[in-house]
């Protein structure tokens, strides 16, 4: 458990350097965006990816990564408007926003651990498409529950499902980065 505590914080490094950039350039003009909005953002990433995924040629250059790296941001994002609201001009400066990104995903990293710890790392033994289509299935849901104004009647609610998201997304870039290192031979 220790080594996927240590790969989700290097993920979650490029995640938050690529958002504190994005913060420099364009600043927090994400805090207009509504949920649906937001959701909308991360559906299209998935659908992007299992695209990917699915068919022989690509004719855009950036991979599964980028978009997965996507996933993670607008994610946080969501789970920030969920807390914050959302605004009618941007509020937030990057030392505000990134200390809100820190705190989101340090909830989010210890309900994988503990997740994690129940489950026995099976994700280990998942397909990064198989993460695909639970992202996927995770928007569905929080559409879902959008529609129906927030409210759910036994489910959780859809901060829950952006923290799982954000984890599925986590343990896929892990996959692709596992994936693409040599072997080391003995």
């Amino acid at each position: 458990m220790k080594e996927t505590s240590k790969a989700y914080d290097q993920v979650i490094a490029q995640c938050r350097n690529l958002f504190g950039r994005k913060m420099k350039d364009y600043g927090a003009a994400w805090r207009i965006l509504r949920l649906p909005s937001l959701t909308d953002q991360i559906f299209i990433k998935a659908q992007r990816i299992r695209s990917l995924q699915e068919k022989q040629v690509q004719k855009v250059a950036e991979g599964q990564e980028a978009e997965f790296i996507g996933i993670i941001n607008y994610s946080v994002m969501a789970l920030i408007q969920l807390e914050k609201g959302v605004v009618e001009t941007p509020d937030l400066d990057a030392e505000a926003a990134l200390a809100l990104f820190d705190e989101h995903i340090g909830r989010t990293k210890a309900l994988m651990e503990a997740k994690n710890h129940d489950y026995g790392e099976a994700w280990r033994d998942m397909r990064v498409s198989s993460l695909t289509d639970l992202i996927l299935q995770k928007l569905l849901r929080v559409k879902q529950i959008e529609d129906n104004q927030g409210k759910t009647e036994v489910s959780e609610g859809v901060d829950a499902n952006y923290q799982d998201i954000i984890n599925y997304a986590v343990f896929a870039m892990i996959h692709l980065e596992e994936n693409t290192q040599p072997a080391i031979k003995s």
